[in-house]
């Protein structure tokens, strides 16, 4: 028999590895109604709930929209009335760039019991599979995290005052406003700055690009490189022990490209 007191438990789902997700979470899904969960979810991850539990997708990617955040808000809270225990599922940690709080701060203006559990963020996580640390000892004493697009699909003001510090900067939901970003960095003379884009970071479709703002544009274009992706900017990028391949081979083909420009200059004089 459903337990039909309402509650909603909102939970991170982590970066995309499965394996990433808490145990809390897994406890929370095992005891779901119903589960409504986002396009970032892993899929895998809903085989946590119960067999008979009800299993929504409420999806948002760039165009294409399962449901709009108002209608998602609706759905949580008609679920929890419904059927009782619902677990919101959210790719990621819900409360960074995931509009978690709204939810929850409607679902309680109906007076339902509502918990929150964290998620491993993307914002670290998926640096870090790259063995990039967005901070390192003598190299970046901080990091900024922003969203690559705001809600009237600007892109956020943080981009220009962050690349103006030296801090690592990762920059989420941004691959659609790349040149922008690469624009603002060129200005402040970082031009030989390192980036990487790591795409469906922690998972089997994961893609990578290394290179510098002065490159990544072309390295983008080069290994087809598209949403959803993290952007990471900043010198500890160069530092991974893992991209350090990555890294001397692009520096390589870098040198023999000025050497052969260098040539085709003398050939023409």
């Amino acid at each position: 028999m459903l337990n039909i007191k309402p509650k909603i438990t909102l939970v991170g789902a982590g970066p995309g590895d499965p394996e990433l997700l808490t145990l809390k979470a897994v406890k929370a899904l095992a005891e779901a109604n119903v589960v409504l969960y986002d396009a970032l979810a892993n899929e895998e991850i809903l085989d946590y709930a119960p067999k008979n539990a009800i299993k929504i997708f409420v999806g948002k990617r760039i165009g294409n929209h399962a449901y709009t955040q108002d209608q998602i808000n609706q759905l949580i809270v008609d679920n929890a009335l419904t059927y009782g225990n619902v677990v919101r599922l959210k790719g990621g940690d819900p409360f960074i760039f995931g509009r978690g709080s709204e939810e929850i701060e409607f679902a309680e203006s109906f007076g339902i019991e509502t918990i929150v559990i964290p998620g491993i963020s993307s914002v670290v996580a998926v640096p870090a599979s790259q063995g990039i640390s967005i901070t390192k000892r003598g190299v970046s004493e901080s990091f900024w995290a922003i969203t690559g697009t705001t809600s009237d699909r600007k892109l956020s003001s943080d981009v220009a005052l962050a690349a103006q510090s030296s801090a690592t900067v990762v920059i989420l939901m941004g691959m659609h406003k790349l040149p922008q970003i690469i624009d603002l960095f060129q200005k402040e003379n970082k031009g030989n700055l390192p980036v990487a884009i790591i795409q469906n970071g922690t998972t089997a479709e994961e893609k990578l690009g290394v290179g510098t703002v002065d490159s990544i544009l072309e390295i983008v274009k080069e290994k087809e490189l598209g949403s959803p992706a993290i952007i990471v900017l900043g010198e500890v990028v160069r530092e991974s022990h893992k991209l350090k391949g990555f890294y001397e081979e692009f520096c390589q083909k870098k040198e023999l490209d000025k050497m052969f420009r260098q040539n085709q200059f003398v050939a023409k004089k």
